[in-house]
């Protein structure tokens, strides 16, 4: 089984890895580049290197790189959406040098528009975006469901299915899916029992295929069940609780699947506990 968690990349993607395996992950998640900036520079090569190394000398695959917060393909205003695709060029492109597994990205918004324009927009994006890019083969392009807030795309399996269905014809590698416990949750799927989670595994399999879902980001939830709150709490200390993760980890479903932890670390040593709960859960 992966199990793993987002670490800092800073001040070099090696830390990250080197992280990951102190705390005993076999897997990780970083930022490419500051969330909260759209100016971002490429790891230097020896940087690059250095990360690969430590990935495949430890065994640490999934490598998943997480996209930059301020990015919206899907938006209307110009100037957002101009600033968008460039940055999601360079995660691109950050994402090769890097050689990662997945690259997961949130939809974004379609304030100021129809859910379907903002659907179609996003497409295009990604299509301009990637254009003439050659990926790793290993390579794939991960959507993430949301919480629901707001304009937010990707609250429903139909929204990330529409966005997959309109984008494949335009992307010269795959593109599949990723979901979060903590969005689940708060958009309304109650994955904290075993009826809630049955349901939403049938439902996610009639309409995303779940062999297209490699990544669960773990996260427990602070909001209630269809609050649109997307606020993660430590495993255990949400609504989702211990049995509900003991349950999600060992679905017959989901045992193939990386793991990865997006916990808050508001105490010393948060990290290095979740990473432990989810293996005791695991049994």
């Amino acid at each position: 089984m992966r199990i793993g968690i987002h670490t800092s990349s800073s001040p070099k993607p090696v830390n990250a890895a080197n992280k990951a395996i102190e705390l005993g992950a076999n897997c990780f998640q970083i930022f490419s580049a500051s969330p909260r900036m759209w100016r971002a520079t490429a790891p230097a090569a020896t940087d690059a290197s250095d990360f690969r190394r430590a990935v495949d000398e430890n065994d640490l695959r999934p490598v998943v790189i997480h996209d930059s917060y301020l990015i919206n393909l899907a938006s209307a205003d110009p100037v957002i959406r101009s600033k968008s695709v460039a940055a999601f060029r360079a995660e691109l492109e950050r994402a090769a040098i890097l050689d990662a597994d997945y690259l997961v990205m949130h939809p974004g918004s379609h304030k100021d528009q129809t859910l379907d324009e903002g659907i179609a927009n996003l497409a295009r994006a990604l299509g301009e975006a990637s254009a003439g890019l050659a990926m790793p083969v290993r390579f794939q392009l991960l959507l993430e469901n949301t919480a629901g807030a707001g304009s937010t795309i990707g609250r429903s399996f139909e929204d990330l299915r529409a966005i997959r269905d309109l984008a494949r014809p335009r992307l010269a590698f795959p593109i599949g899916f990723c979901l979060d416990t903590c969005h689940l949750y708060a958009s309304g799927f109650d994955v904290s029992t075993k009826k809630g989670l049955e349901a939403t595994l049938a439902s996610a399999e009639s309409i995303l295929t779940l062999d297209l879902v490699p990544i669960i980001h773990t996260n427990d939830s602070k909001g209630g069940l269809g609050s649109r709150l997307d606020r993660h709490a430590n495993i255990g200390e949400g609504k989702i609780g211990l049995d509900g993760f003991r349950r999600i980890l060992n679905h017959r479903l989901l045992k193939s699947k990386a793991f990865v932890l997006e916990t808050p670390v508001d105490n010393p040593g948060d990290d290095q506990r979740n990473v432990d709960a989810l293996k005791s859960l695991a049994g």
